[in-house]
């Protein structure tokens, strides 16, 4: 009797994809297993959170200026270590690292550079509300045998080779793409594996759901709170969905249909959402599952990157949703320009 019959392993998968690049070498299959493996730790970290000395505030703030978790710390030490010894990876940038850390050794000669929020919506753990990790993989632009630089981080989302996150709820998902369409993979803790359980996934074109801090709206552009209106009274078959962890709002809409907005505001007129390791790696993923992510204005993935911290606001989700909201924003921006 085959036992394994039917299930794909996360190893097995990549491996497999492998055959999608000629002449790759490799390492990017060796990436995204690490990646799996280290998020295997975070796993069981934020599992056992209850019960040890790892929640609640770590006493510092990241260079957002945002109180640091325990977990935080945790997260992007379990991911830094992990990546440190894969031959493939010439260094990091994460949210809760002012600078880039540039790996020595065989690092200067590895090709890829992979930027990282290590734990998205950490400040839930304490009431077990789920979280997630994001990442995106881009081709290092300067010559093999140097220390990488910022300039490596700083290219269009258009430019990435691989993105994904990973969820931790009722069970924890990796889902990620290397531009060939988006996969998802369930840890299945009684083995230790992840098990592809969504292949080939694709978002509905329309949903119901829109997802947004509403308590804000006060401070919202005029045209998302005329959208926010028409969801509320025009069309009343919407509903509103808000988690408050960006991971888990556009993972629900991803697979049920819906859009996620996070806009600029008085109080952050950039919008607050990071552009390098959370609105790129998801837009990437958005757009291969069929949706669409913009600034209300433009394409996500060709928006200019000059910071490794810079924000941006943010519509993605289901394509028709995306365009809808669009409409609102960019009339009303209009009226004000005018």
């Amino acid at each position: 009797m085959d036992l394994k019959k039917g299930i794909v392993t996360l190893d097995e998968f990549i491996i497999k994809r492998q055959e999608d690049f000629p002449g790759a070498s490799g390492d990017l299959s060796r990436l995204l297993r690490d990646i799996g493996f280290a998020s295997k730790i975070v796993h069981r970290e934020i599992n056992r959170a209850g019960l040890v000395d790892i929640l609640g505030e770590h006493g510092s703030e990241n260079v957002q200026g945002e109180q640091v978790q325990k977990l935080d710390i945790i997260a992007d030490t379990v991911l830094i270590e992990s990546l440190k010894s894969c031959d493939g990876c010439a260094g990091i940038a994460s949210e809760e690292n002012e600078h880039i850390l540039a790996f020595e050794g065989d690092g200067v000669d590895a090709e890829y550079v992979i930027a990282f929020d290590p734990l998205d919506g950490s400040s839930n753990i304490d009431v077990n509300v789920s979280v997630g990790t994001i990442f995106t993989i881009l081709k290092r632009v300067t010559p093999k045998g140097n220390k990488i630089e910022d300039k490596d981080f700083l290219q269009l989302g258009v430019e990435q080779v691989a993105a994904g996150y990973v969820i931790y709820g009722s069970s924890t998902m990796l889902v990620y793409t290397t531009g060939r369409g988006v996969n998802g993979f369930t840890l299945d803790p009684s083995i230790g594996e992840f098990c592809l359980s969504h292949p080939d996934i694709q978002t509905p074109k329309m949903g119901k759901i829109y997802s947004l801090n509403q308590g804000n709206s006060a401070k919202f552009p005029e045209g998302v709170k005329q959208y926010v209106r028409y969801c509320q009274e025009v069309d009343r078959s919407y509903s509103l969905r808000y988690i408050g962890s960006m991971v888990a709002d556009f993972h629900r809409n991803l697979l049920k249909g819906g859009i996620f907005i996070y806009p600029e505001s008085d109080s952050a007129p950039t919008g607050k959402l990071r552009l390098l390791y959370e609105c790129n790696p998801l837009s990437f993923i958005a757009e291969q599952a069929g949706g669409r992510a913009t600034n209300g204005h433009k394409r996500i993935l060709e928006l200019d990157l000059t910071e490794l911290h810079q924000r941006t606001p943010i519509f993605i989700g289901s394509e028709e949703m995306v365009k809808q909201a669009e409409a609102y924003y960019q009339e009303y921006a209009a009226k004000e320009v005018g």
